[in-house]
C-alpha cells in the first residue's frame, strides 16, 4: 500500500482511506494502485475481514478523477485498468460501505456506486459531472446509477450534471443513510460493527447471488441458494 491509500484493520472492519486531502482526494495513479492492492488482499481474505469502509481524508470524500491524468483531447489513457480496479471493489466478497462527506462527483460517484451501501453527511453534494468535461462515464455509472434511481432519474442527473443534496439523494435512493456531519464516521462504524457480528458466509452468499442474478427470474435465485 502507498501513502495515497491507507489500509487499516480493526475488530474485523477494514477501513480504506483515500489520502490526498491536498487534492480533495482526486483519483490518480497512486490511489488506483493502492485500491488495486487493497482489493487483491481483501479478495483473498478468509474471513478475518467482515466489513469494509471506504472513505476520504480531509475536507471531502473525493472530487473524482484527477484531470492531470488525462492525455491529449481529454482522453483517459488508463481507462481499462481503472475500470478493472473499480470492478474489483464491486466484486469484494464482504459488505462494503462508502462513507461519503462533502463532495462526490463523477468518478468519485462511480466509485461510491461500486460499494454496497452509501452513507453520507447532511452537507454532502453528489453529481455526475462527466458532461461538464466531455468525458465518458466508463466505471459502471451507466449501469449502477439507473439500478439505484431508475432510468429517467439517472438520465436527469447525467444530462444536467446538477448537484444533488443529501436529502434529495436519500429520497431518490441514490444514498442509503444520511447523518449529521459530526456523526457520519461514528454511525458508519456502528453499522459496520453490526454487520461484523453477523455471518460472513451469509453475507458472501447474498452478495454473490444478488450480483449473479440481477434482473433474472426469482426462480433462478432459489436454485442458486
Amino acid at each position: 500500500m502507498n501513502e495515497s491509500l491507507k489500509y487499516e484493520l480493526k475488530q474485523g472492519i477494514c477501513t480504506l482511506t483515500i489520502n490526498r486531502p491536498e487534492a480533495m482526494n482526486a483519483l490518480n495513479h497512486e490511489v488506483f494502485a493502492g485500491l488495486d492492492q487493497a482489493a487483491d488482499l481483501l479478495s483473498a481474505d478468509e474471513g478475518e475481514v467482515r466489513c469494509v469502509i471506504l472513505r476520504g481524508a480531509g475536507k471531502a470524500f473525493c472530487a473524482g478523477l484527477d484531470l492531470k491524468m488525462l492525455g491529449a483531447n481529454a482522453e483517459n489513457p488508463n481507462l481499462g485498468a481503472q475500470a478493472a480496479v473499480v470492478e474489483k471493489i464491486a466484486a469484494l466478497p464482504m459488505p462494503v460501505i462508502a462513507q461519503v462527506h462533502s463532495y462526490c462527483f463523477a468518478g468519485a460517484l462511480e466509485l461510491a456506486l461500486a460499494c454496497d451501501l452509501i452513507f453520507v453527511d447532511e452537507q454532502t453534494q453528489l453529481a455526475d459531472t462527466h458532461g461538464k468535461w466531455g468525458l465518458s462515464p466508463c466505471w459502471g455509472m451507466t449501469q449502477r446509477l439507473p439500478r439505484r434511481v431508475g432510468r429517467a432519474r439517472a438520465l436527469d442527473l447525467m444530462y444536467s450534471s446538477r448537484r444533488v443534496s443529501a436529502g434529495e439523494a436519500l429520497s431518490i435512493g441514490l444514498v442509503d443513510r444520511v447523518f449529521a456531519v459530526d456523526d457520519l464516521a461514528e454511525m458508519t462504524w456502528a453499522f459496520a460493527e453490526e454487520v461484523a457480528e453477523n455471518s460472513t458466509l451469509t453475507h458472501r452468499i447474498c452478495k454473490e447471488v444478488l450480483g449473479a442474478t440481477d434482473s433474472m427470474p426469482v426462480s433462478y435465485t432459489h436454485l442458486r441458494a
